[in-house]
């Protein structure tokens, strides 16, 4: 019986509280009354998710977790103790992070992504916010430019981490990122470079190119549902333009002159028009 797994069980018998399951190999688990449908009879199939109650028994439930042993989630915090942190996993028993497996302190109220694992002594599933154990460590695989899958967990001074693949760490660098990301966030980007030393840079775009074409089409589009005439441009401050467009003032510029230069557009004091 697979304990933090989703089981194909059979009912065995019927009691006051609930049913026993029993797998292939006769391994017994309960399965309280709470989570039984009023239908279900000895002999039936249930598929059943099975974890360990607050005295680390098995316990089976019809409930479905926001996730499984091996898999990483973003969880939301719910409350702390000096022990550790306790997660909304969608059950009724919430998800334990011990400090011991948590890379920051974790805080009520916040979200966080956390790796769930079995404990092999207690049999209890429980989550860790230190991946390091998780990730591959050979990043001979990846190339420069490569399409890969990103999963947001972690905001620094620098930039923002991330889970690359579900196999590997890396980071977007703040000062190249113009949209708004949250922990657990999902999206595609591209390795940037993958470094001698192991570490891993990410961009959102495979090339700069790319970037200034998807932006040339958001910048004609708002000329257009503008009536032709937008009131910006090199005079408008840094923060005005990540506001409207989620870009640099430099990009700003390189965007505008390219369509000065390919007669898309009129540059006047007042703002950019419409050709």
């Amino acid at each position: 019986m697979d304990i933090g797994q989703y089981n194909s069980l059979v009912i065995a018998r019927l009691v006051d509280f609930g049913a026993y399951l029993v797998d292939q190999d006769g391994e017994e688990v309960l399965f309280p009354k709470k989570y039984m449908l009023p239908e279900n009879k000895i002999g039936d199939t249930v598929e059943v998710f099975v974890y360990t109650d607050s005295e680390d028994r098995p316990v089976a439930t019809s409930e479905k977790p926001f996730g499984v042993c091996g898999e990483f989630v973003c969880l939301d915090v719910k409350d702390t103790t000096g022990a550790g942190a306790f997660l909304d996993w969608g059950l009724e028993k919430d998800l334990f992070v011990p400090g011991s497996e948590q890379h920051k302190p974790l805080q009520a109220g916040q979200r966080a992504v956390v790796r769930i694992d079995l404990d092999p002594r207690t049999m209890r599933p429980f989550g860790s916010t230190k991946f390091s154990a998780y990730l591959q460590k050979d990043v001979s695989s990846l190339e420069k430019g490569q399409e890969v899958n990103l999963m947001v967990t972690e905001f620094t001074d620098l930039g923002i981490m991330c889970l690359i693949d579900l196999s590997y760490r890396g980071m977007l660098y703040k000062n190249e990122v113009f949209r708004n990301l949250d922990i657990g966030d999902e999206l595609t980007g591209y390795i940037k470079e993958v470094r001698e030393d192991g570490k891993i840079d990410l961009s959102l775009y495979k090339n700069t190119l790319e970037n200034l074409l998807l932006m040339e089409t958001v910048l004609l589009q708002d000329l257009k549902t503008s009536g032709g005439f937008i009131p910006m441009g090199d005079f408008s401050s840094p923060q005005e333009i990540k506001d409207r467009y989620e870009i640099s003032k430099k990009v700003f510029k390189q965007l505008i002159g390219r369509l000065y230069k390919e007669k898309k557009i009129d540059i006047e004091p007042q703002g950019i028009r419409l050709k």
